[in-house]
């Protein structure tokens, strides 16, 4: 099992950036997947998460309108499109699968760095 992020980069405020999670060894359509960020010096947070078969989505309020999570299940790969980015929204982004709780996934990626460019 591998998920691997990418599109992480530096970012001035009101911008925007798209994250991909790549997945590999395991029927990726039909798992729940999320997007949980690590802020410097502080812990998790759960900001996004899309169900497999069903597509239903849910946001954390700190990321709802800006935000938004999509999958492709042909490619295997799943998306964090980013818009309007706020210097709080600066953390180590991961991708996460598995389970039906962010805190229950067994799969996780290396994280991707987005950082406030200002």
């Amino acid at each position: 099992v591998q998920l691997v992020e990418s599109g992480g980069g530096s970012v001035q405020p009101g911008g925007s950036l798209r994250l991909s999670c790549a997945a590999s060894g395991f029927t990726f359509s039909s798992y729940y997947m999320s997007w949980v960020r690590q802020a410097p010096g502080k812990g998790l947070e759960w900001i996004l998460d899309i169900a497999g078969d069903s597509g239903r989505t849910n946001y954390a309020d700190s990321v709802k309108g800006r935000f938004t999570i999509s999958r492709d299940n042909a490619k295997n790969t799943l998306y964090l499109q980013m818009n309007d980015l706020e210097p709080k929204d600066t953390a180590l982004y991961y991708c996460a699968g598995d389970g039906t709780d962010w805190d229950e996934c067994n799969y996780w990626g290396q994280g991707t760095q987005i950082t406030d460019s200002a």
